[in-house]
């Protein structure tokens, strides 16, 4: 410790020594008047102490301003006796002058001389930030990825070419599958699971089982008109097909209609026929004895529709003793040939091949007739 920051009290160091303090010279301790030569230093002497009055009298413990030094600097900086005979630093002395950059600066910390005059400023900086200016067409630059370089592994380069994404869309896929297979995940988001498609497609099959029983057509029944089921052909078919006898070279050939009523009670929807093939057949020699077509059929549902097939009855015999050449011929005679006035019936099959919309083959169906009229009458004299 320094011996002006030591204590002067006379008890402690045998003897009165006078403080000295660099920052309070300004105003010296002036001696007391009246103390006649006592220690006024001494921190047991109070010279203000009253002996009178020792009931009103404050007392104090004897210390005065003497007696120690202030730890800090008091205020006000200025005014010390350096100040005083130099009047032109006094008005030119300012302790912020080296941060504000308002006076001369007395640091040489940073390469300035105490004889600058001002502070020199800094050239401003450019503003970091972009500013916003007009977009120019011929100044745009395009930004593109940098090519590959040495620093990419082989990994990486693999991985950023075709073989690599294909590869990694593989892996997704698979990877997909398993999920959805595990019932983790579904097809269009989390709720098509493996679990909702088994049952979507289960409700799928019956909606599709109950369409198809209700639209799908069925093959009809055919039967033949039991009070005639040959028919003389009228219109344009019976100028079609010409009508011949001639037992000399055992030939017939002549135009009918057959009279059949189709049972359809199976179908829900109508039943198109796009086209239909007949062919008639003799019972006793069951040798083909005539033929027909229809095309484009449409009946209806839930019923049973009588039609008119148009066939073409057409046989050539070796001679006139065939067999199927005499039933045909003699039941087609006049009746005026025989005693009781009745023919013999013709007796034939008919087979019947159908193409129907909504079926993917033809089907078939067949009926027979054993006393069927034939619609011909020759002349007595025919033959």
């Amino acid at each position: 410790m320094d011996s002006d920051r030591k204590s002067t009290v006379s008890s402690f160091y045998g003897g009165r020594k006078t403080s000295v303090d660099v920052l309070n010279q300004d105003y010296p301790p002036q001696p007391r008047v009246g103390a006649k030569g006592r220690d006024d230093s001494s921190s047991f002497f109070n010279p203000d102490r009253s002996s009178m009055d020792h009931l009103n009298t404050r007392s104090s413990a004897g210390y005065n301003r003497s007696s120690f030094i202030p730890g800090g600097r008091e205020e006000p900086i200025k005014g010390g006796r350096d100040e005083e005979h130099d009047s032109q630093r006094d008005d030119a002395w300012d302790v912020y002058a080296d941060f504000n950059n308002a006076g001369p600066r007395y640091s040489s910390a940073f390469g300035v001389g105490q004889n600058e005059t001002a502070y020199a400023q800094i050239p401003p900086m450019p503003s970091p930030m972009l500013k916003d200016e007009p977009l120019d067409g011929s100044k745009v630059e395009m930004v593109t990825v940098p090519a590959l370089g040495a620093e990419w592994g082989k990994d990486e380069l693999y991985q950023a070419s075709k073989a690599g994404k294909r590869q990694r869309k593989k892996e997704s896929r698979a990877q997909f599958w398993k999920a959805w297979n595990r019932g983790e995940r579904g097809l269009c988001g989390r709720y098509f699971t493996r679990k909702v498609l088994v049952w979507f497609l289960f409700g799928l099959c019956v909606a599709v089982a109950i369409v198809i029983a209700l639209t799908l057509p069925r093959v009809p029944s055919f039967a033949f008109d039991t009070s005639d089921p040959l028919q003389k052909a009228t219109g344009s078919w019976a100028t079609a097909v010409p009508t011949i006898f001639a037992p000399t070279v055992a030939n017939f050939s002549f135009p009918a209609f057959a009279s059949l009523q189709v049972d359809t009670n199976s179908n829900f929807l109508p039943v198109r026929f796009s086209h239909m093939h007949a062919k008639v057949f003799d019972l006793d020699t069951n040798r083909q004895v005539g033929t027909g077509d229809y095309s484009h059929l449409t009946l209806p549902a839930k019923s049973f529709p009588q039609i008119l097939l148009p066939l073409n009855f057409t046989y050539l015999a070796a001679n006139s003793s065939d067999q199927t050449f005499t039933n045909w011929y003699g039941a087609c005679k006049n009746r005026g040939l025989y005693s009781d006035g009745k023919r013999p019936s013709l007796k034939f099959r008919l087979v019947l091949e159908m193409n129907i919309k909504g079926l993917p083959s033809s089907h078939g169906a067949s009926t027979q007739v054993s006393d069927a009229d034939c619609p011909i009458e020759l002349a007595l004299n025919a033959g």
